[in-house]
Formats: C-alpha cells, structure tokens, sequence
C-alpha cells in the first residue's frame, strides 16, 4: 500500500512539473499574439493589460474583444456602455467610470442617457438596501412582483 502512495505522488509530481513547464512558452506566445491584436484594435497597449500576468493575457483580451467590442452581440455598444458606467458607479471604480463614460459617448449616448443610466444605478442600489437589511422574503417579492407584472401588461393590451 506504501509502495503504491509513493508511486502515485511520484506520478501526479511529474504530471504537474510537466504543467507547469509546458504551458510557460504557450501562454508567453499567446501573450505576444494578445498584445499585437490588442495593438492593431485599439492603436495601442494600454498599461491596463500589462497589469496582468501573461497568462491572463490572452483571456482577458478575448472576454473584452468577445463581448464588449464586438458589435455582433445581443446588445450594442452604447448599451454596453451604459451598463459598466451604472456598474461602475456602484462599484465604486474611478478609472472604469471615465472610461466607460467615454465609451458610451463614442457609442452615441448623450449627457441625460448617462445620467439617466447613473441614475439607474443609485435606485437598485438604493432598493436593494432596502430589501436586503429589512429580509424581505424572496418568495412573497417575487410574487408581488409577477402580480404587478401582470397588472401591467392587462393595462397595456
């Protein structure tokens, strides 16, 4: 029984010496590719991505570049925009609200959608303070809820 805990540790330590060499040159190439797109979409690296260490690289231009670039997704871009400067606002985070502001702007928000959207922002905070600190039960809210739902939408037909 001894003999075979050894030969398995012995085992899982060479599988995860081979990982942890392997990979290395991989995700250092998958750096390097990361930056030059990263270069060619936005004219620049900007000191954001160098933050992260090379392995996220690659990942984490391919989430930006997936979602938030891409005009081919559910929602467009001066949404998205909308959306990370309310998120922005709540979280709170200096550099995403400038540039998430920016962004919305190029995406054709104008000044009273993004105050609108900040707006936004403050009353889910504000209500989800509310709801949460006094326990509402999540059951009955979401009952009420789907019952002003309803009353709304016979209202509209």
């Amino acid at each position: 029984m001894l003999r075979w805990k050894i030969k398995s540790l012995a085992t899982a330590a060479g599988f995860g010496a081979l990982l942890a060499i392997s990979p290395a040159k991989a995700e250092d190439a998958s750096a390097t590719a990361a930056y030059k797109d990263i270069q060619a979409t936005l004219g620049s690296v900007p000191d954001m991505f160098k933050t992260l260490p090379d392995v996220a690289v690659a990942g984490a231009w391919a989430e930006i570049k997936g979602v938030q670039l891409n005009p081919n997704t559910a929602l467009d871009g001066k949404t998205k925009e909308l959306m990370g400067l309310a998120v922005a606002s709540q979280i709170p985070c200096q550099y995403c609200i400038y540039f998430h502001t920016q962004a919305a702007k190029l995406n054709g928000a104008t000044d009273e959608e993004i105050k609108e959207a900040v707006a936004m922002a403050a009353i889910v905070r504000h209500w989800s303070t509310m709801l949460n600190g006094s326990q509402v039960d999540l059951a009955t809210f979401k009952q009420q809820s789907d019952e002003v739902f309803a009353a709304v939408k016979a209202k509209s037909q």
